[in-house]
């Protein structure tokens, strides 16, 4: 094992803690940390896909990862929408 894979290896186990951490943070009272901790969970396991990809070569990680890059922002928006929208009437 090559120093690239151990490295790899070892940003995957962190990235674990981060998504759960971010998991931790999602579950909090408000809202506005709910919108936080999706967002963290979002990039993580984007990021962990990316890597799955690299090291095994499976194809279809790198459009899962896009598509929660790209959809994540525009799931927060409108969820911001929606709220707004209720707390003004």
């Amino acid at each position: 094992m090559d120093i690239l894979t151990l490295s790899e290896y070892i940003l995957m186990a962190a990235l674990a803690i981060y998504a759960l951490a971010s998991m931790r943070i999602a579950t909090r009272k408000t809202i506005g940390m709910g919108l936080v901790g999706v967002g963290g969970l979002s990039i993580a396991v984007a990021t962990i896909l990316i890597i799955v990809q690299n090291i095994y070569g499976i194809a279809f990680c790198k459009d899962i990862a896009t598509a929660l890059v790209l959809l994540g922002p525009v799931g927060t928006i409108a969820f911001a929408r929606v709220l707004r929208g209720y707390s003004n009437g």
